[in-house]
């Protein structure tokens, strides 16, 4: 009887474990990051691209995503003890130790570089190690705790998988990654600072320098509207750069047209100090980089 209760308990315990691990690596940031890859993927193909070069590239990925995640977790715990959105994480709770966390996510690091370099090319490896310097030392460490631009330039980070999945097919750079490289950096900022306005009062009490903590509710409203105007105008570019055909024109036009509207509405409310929804604008940036990039894999297969 014992024997089977300490199982049990032992099994709990990995299971425990096991999510906490996982939580680490930011599952949520991972899955964005993979919808950005794959379909460049296509684009950069001019068709279907190798299936294990594909599966390889976003295991990659992953893994190089999931070791900046829980450097990141590591860097920001004491922070986190303070925010209510972030309590919850390993560090906070005790689950994992610091120690435990830092090689989880060294070991990571080192296994998706040499996982890139060896199954994919070497190209893309070190195109991902840059993006994960880039997100650990230059945001994490750096900029987010110092100023109110910190996510504009740290987003940086987050559109390198677009140069990633190019690069693992072609083993070369081009016009087309880098377009949606600025879509994507372009895009961060309307995305993250309604996150930020709703969980205002979070980063006031970590002493974290958001826009909406520094600026207030208005400049965040306007900043959302520059930038959604920026991204949709920057998707264009790809139509004449990579001869997209009427699907991708389509709804590059038409999910644009709808982010800016939902970036104008919000605005709308915050000047007329009505109280907004910035999490619907916050879902709205996620469903429209999804629907664009779910174009760019899908108009190369197209024959217009």
């Amino acid at each position: 009887m014992n024997t089977v209760v300490e199982a049990r308990s032992n099994a709990g315990t990995v299971i425990r474990k096991s999510r906490a691990y996982l939580q680490l690596t930011k599952p949520r940031i991972i899955e964005l990051l993979l919808i950005t890859t794959i379909p460049v993927m296509f684009l950069a193909q001019g068709g279907i691209p190798n299936a294990w070069l594909v599966l390889a590239t976003l295991v990659g990925g992953a893994l190089s995503a999931g070791s900046a995640g829980a450097f990141n977790c590591y860097i920001d715990r004491d922070i986190d003890r303070l925010m209510k959105r972030t309590r919850a994480r390993p560090l906070v709770t005790g689950e994992l130790s610091d120690r435990e966390a830092l090689i989880f996510a060294w070991t990571l690091a080192v296994v998706s570089t040499l996982w890139l370099g060896l199954l994919v090319n070497w190209l893309a490896a070190g195109l991902a190690v840059a993006g994960h310097v880039f997100y650990v030392v230059v945001y994490s460490l750096w900029l987010k705790r110092r100023t109110s631009q910190n996510i504009i330039w740290g987003g940086a980070a987050g559109c390198v998988p677009v140069l990633v999945g190019w690069a693992a097919v072609t083993g070369t750079l081009d016009w087309a990654p880098v377009i949606l490289f600025g879509v994507v950096f372009l895009w961060t900022p309307p995305h993250y600072w309604p996150l930020s306005m709703r969980f205002r009062e979070d980063y006031q009490t970590a002493n974290v320098p958001m826009l909406a903590v520094v600026r207030g509710r208005t400049q965040v409203g306007l900043q959302v509207i520059l930038y959604a105007w920026a991204t949709v105008a920057c998707s264009l570019l790809l139509v004449p750069v990579a001869h997209m055909g009427l699907l991708y024109t389509g709804v590059a036009i038409a999910t644009g047209g709808w982010f800016i509207v939902e970036a104008h509405r919000l605005y709308s409310k915050v000047i007329r100090h009505v109280e907004g929804s910035p999490m619907r604008v916050f879902h709205a940036s996620i469903t429209y980089l999804t629907l664009l990039f779910l174009a760019v894999g899908i108009d190369p297969l197209l024959p217009f």
